[in-house]
């Protein structure tokens, strides 16, 4: 991954992760035990399919740029489906506390969604990618008609 790709998963992941260990305290001294370890989890599927999602729109957005802002929206949708899926399927486990679970994964979506929104405007991102200094010049002196 770029270095920007990197930062980008990088400031979206620690305020998801700062979210979730937040959570899991608050839900061990609600929820007991079973609570922490449903914030725990939500947080972990937060944080694998958010970031799963960002390198495969940073992928696409470098091979099918085209295609970028239509697979950015199909992604999106794809991994709130995706999350509901998960809270529809844990919605009566004894594993942990599924309120704790649920909560978790709706706060750590929002926060990631709202880390990667800020990280994404404070970057700075190259719309299009500088050629080197040689093609310029050679550009110049053909589309002029004058030789160096």
């Amino acid at each position: 991954m770029p270095s920007n790709d990197v930062r980008i998963l990088a400031q979206a992941a620690v305020p998801t992760v700062a979210v979730g260990a937040i959570a899991a305290v608050v839900s061990g001294v609600v929820a007991g035990g079973k609570g922490a370890v449903g914030a725990v989890v939500a947080t972990v599927i937060v944080i694998l399919f958010m970031g799963i999602g960002l390198y495969v729109l940073q992928r696409t957005a470098k091979s099918l740029p085209h295609l970028f802002q239509a697979m950015g929206l199909l992604l999106y949708a794809a991994q709130i489906l995706l999350l509901f899926v998960f809270m529809a399927a844990f919605k009566h486990t004894t594993l942990f506390n599924p309120r704790s679970f649920a909560l978790t994964l709706l706060a750590g979506t929002l926060t990631w969604i709202a880390a990667q929104t800020r990280a994404h405007m404070k970057s700075k991102i190259l719309y299009v990618e500088p050629d080197s200094t040689t093609s310029t010049s050679d550009e110049k002196s053909h589309k002029s008609g004058h030789s160096s």
